[in-house]
């Protein structure tokens, strides 16, 4: 059986690159493989080290490259970047792929679980749904407002326009037609986003970590279970600070000659639970005049002097490295720190 020093994989769908070093400095083997031919690779070679960009399929192909034997480290695609040569087809990724997991400072990422894969498709479902709900509200809106048929802003608002609707006489029959096929489709919408967090529900009751951090204000079971389905190992942040800036809830830096200079959020990192912390931190802020304790005398202070927009966000890197130190010691959030006044 042949044996490899390190290997690099380029994945696609059908057709996969590997660039294969049998020593430093010696042979290489590069092959393009087929899906079928992937596994038969493999499973012919010896234990090995290989290495492959966190796309599309990446967790799937760990999954199965592990269960061969295989030691699979994942690394960011913006990591691997830097070292591709010159040009741009998959021979040349394979081989930047190889050449970037060898370095002493890269950051390699933990593989995920089927289970956390499949809750983790549960949420980008319900949040694809929840776009298709505004986008039908919002032409709902539009079309009937060409009729003067018109209400307030706000989900709840819309029963009572498609009441106006139906109550109007004056709306064409063709026009009608056209607010019961948005009606059903809201009303089906409706229906599969209830579906869908009562599964994420039943995960959330399934993983202890999920339970842990719904004990953090202002996080509740979508928050938790997006958290413990993302994150395997809090262990791999050194600090809540890293954590957070994992997030991209932490000022950016543009240092220079021993001179700190810090600008606004990055905003580069985990989307959906960036967006996840603000909604929950403006929800705290709004409630945090009727608690009492350290933290909501932190977020007292600190709206004393700053705009509340700010606060939300500096409240939600709050959030962010409580979670941490509760995902790392296992230990219970304190409610005499946020506490009914």
């Amino acid at each position: 059986m042949e044996q490899f020093l390190r290997i690099g994989v380029d994945l696609a769908k059908n057709y996969f690159q590997v660039h294969a070093l049998v020593a430093e400095g010696g042979k290489v083997v590069k092959r393009k493989l087929s899906r079928a031919k992937m596994r038969e690779f493999f499973s012919n070679i010896q234990q090995s080290v290989v290495g492959m960009e966190a796309c599309g399929s990446a967790h799937y192909w760990a999954r199965e490259l592990a269960a061969m034997g295989h030691e699979v480290r994942l690394m960011p695609p913006a990591y691997t970047k830097a070292y591709v040569k010159r040009g741009k087809n998959d021979a040349v990724d394979a081989e930047a792929i190889c050449e970037a997991m060898s370095r002493p400072g890269m950051r390699f990422l933990p593989v995920k679980s089927a289970e956390q894969q499949a809750t983790l498709m549960l949420h980008k479902t319900r949040e694809l749904l929840m776009k298709q709900r505004t986008m039908t509200i919002n032409a709902l809106r539009g079309h009937l407002a060409e009729f003067g048929i018109v209400v307030a802003k706000g989900v709840s608002r819309v029963d009572e326009l498609l009441d106006l609707a139906h109550a109007d006489e004056r709306l064409p029959a063709i026009a009608r037609s056209a607010v019961d096929v948005l009606a059903n489709t809201l009303h089906g919408i409706d229906e599969a986003v209830d579906e869908i967090e009562h599964r994420i529900g039943e995960a959330h009751d399934r993983s202890d970590i999920s339970q842990l951090i719904d004990g953090a204000p202002g996080v509740g079971k979508l928050i938790a279970s997006a958290i413990a389905a993302t994150v395997s190992d809090p262990g791999l942040f050194r600090s809540g600070r890293d954590f957070s800036a994992w997030l991209g809830l932490t000022p950016r830096q543009n240092s220079s000659g021993g001179k700190a200079s810090l600008g606004g959020v990055t905003k580069q990192g985990n989307r959906y639970i960036r967006k996840l912390l603000v909604l929950a931190a403006t929800s705290l802020l709004y409630r945090a005049s009727g608690r009492k304790g350290a933290l909501a005398e932190w977020i007292a202070a600190l709206k004393a002097r700053k705009p509340a927009r700010l606060v939300t966000v500096a409240l939600a890197n709050k959030l962010a490295r409580i979670i941490w130190a509760m995902m790392k010691t296992g230990e219970t959030f304190r409610g005499e720190l946020y506490a009914k006044a």
